[in-house]
């Protein structure tokens, strides 16, 4: 798991790289490097005590379209075929439109060999990131939020386990594959950190549990 998670943000960090050269007519949401793949479980907890803690904000005024997504990364593609192509295997190109290959579900392991079967997952979901501090931001910075291809915020689910998510938190949902939760954990925790939004104390509670799993 840390072999695949390790190889995941190394290929992140890669693509981003070759798009702001201009080789694949791509560009990542934010240009700040990724951080060091392979955090050590202290330091996450660190970022995780390091979290305002409230309870979750109101809904009022929450639009998916606040958060605006995907963004243009080529001619005939967008963040979503960034993500499509960082996370699966034998990937076919139209373009950089991503027309064929096969995905393994981190959330629930379904193996998937159609990019239609295929949802991206915002790790943090934008309904939550609304309710723990986004509502306060402008929509070019939540647009920012929704296409960032730079911290470990998009990846490529089943569909299935995707909407069984929703937009709860890690006290309420934890993906069907156990031996993710400390990835999923770890990834929670770097986006909330980076994009410094508020956690409730079961939230807390939850991630605290799941990161104990990592030792």
């Amino acid at each position: 798991m840390r072999t695949k998670s390790v190889a995941r943000a190394g290929l992140a960090v890669a693509l981003a790289a070759a798009v702001a050269l201009g080789v694949a007519g791509c560009a990542p949401a934010l240009d700040e490097p990724a951080p060091p793949a392979g955090s050590d479980t202290a330091d996450v907890t660190k970022q995780l005590d390091e979290l305002a803690v409230a309870a979750a904000g109101s809904m009022k005024g929450y639009s998916r379209s606040r958060f605006p997504h995907w963004r243009k990364t080529g001619k005939n593609c967008d963040v979503r075929d960034s993500v499509l192509q960082k996370d699966g295997e034998s990937i076919e190109l139209s373009g950089c439109n991503v027309v064929g290959g096969n995905w393994e579900s981190a959330y629930d392991g379904l193996a998937l060999d159609d990019p239609a079967q295929v949802d991206i997952d915002h790790v943090v979901p934008l309904a939550n990131a609304w309710r723990s501090g986004a509502n306060e931001w402008d929509d070019a910075k939540r647009g920012d939020f929704a296409n960032d291809l730079t911290r470990p915020q998009l990846v490529a689910v089943s569909a299935r386990s995707n909407r069984a998510k929703g937009d709860q938190d890690p006290s309420q949902w934890k993906p069907a594959n156990r031996s993710y939760w400390c990835q999923y954990a770890t990834d929670w925790v770097t986006v909330k950190h980076y994009w410094r939004l508020t956690v409730t104390s079961a939230e807390k509670a939850a991630l605290t549990d799941m990161l104990e799993g990592c030792k």
